[in-house]
């Protein structure tokens, strides 16, 4: 996959389309952006070195999205090159405030990238077994405060 100059984003997340991620007009189906998305924020919690099993086990919390707001803007299609993108735009005691983005290669010098989708997502912290709120742990929190 081609990687020159994309708009900034804290972490990046390549995708490529195939056939089992198109609907049958062809175009990828909307839910499966999602989980592009989701599949973003996996990977970026992993780069900065906490994977989401270790998360459960201990300290036994995990991260659900409470809220999200989603603009389709246009579509993507079979073979397309996908950029998954995410900033961290806000941190709070138990909750992270995400923008997403989806964006497809392009190639032209004018428009090397061409937006698909923007996304807020809205997650928050809770206690795996009990699922109420709680704090982000101190030593996560750091390395979230340094991704903003």
């Amino acid at each position: 996959m081609k990687y020159q100059q994309e708009a900034t984003t804290a972490f990046r997340l390549p995708v490529r389309i195939y056939y089992e991620d198109t609907d049958a007009a062809g175009l990828v189906y909307y839910a499966n952006y999602l989980k592009y998305m989701e599949r973003c924020r996996t990977e970026w919690l992993r780069s900065i070195g906490h994977q989401q099993t270790d998360l459960l086990r201990d300290p036994g919390i995990a991260f659900v999205v409470r809220k999200l707001t989603v603009d389709y803007i246009k579509p993507a299609r079979l073979d397309d090159e996908l950029i998954v993108g995410l900033e961290v735009e806000r941190l709070s005691r138990a909750q992270i405030f995400f923008r997403q983005h989806i964006r497809r290669y392009e190639g032209s010098i004018d428009r090397p990238w061409q937006e698909l989708v923007d996304a807020t997502v809205h997650i928050v912290c809770v206690h795996a077994e009990r699922l109420q709120p709680m704090s982000i742990p101190a030593i996560l929190r750091n390395k979230l405060e340094a991704q903003q």
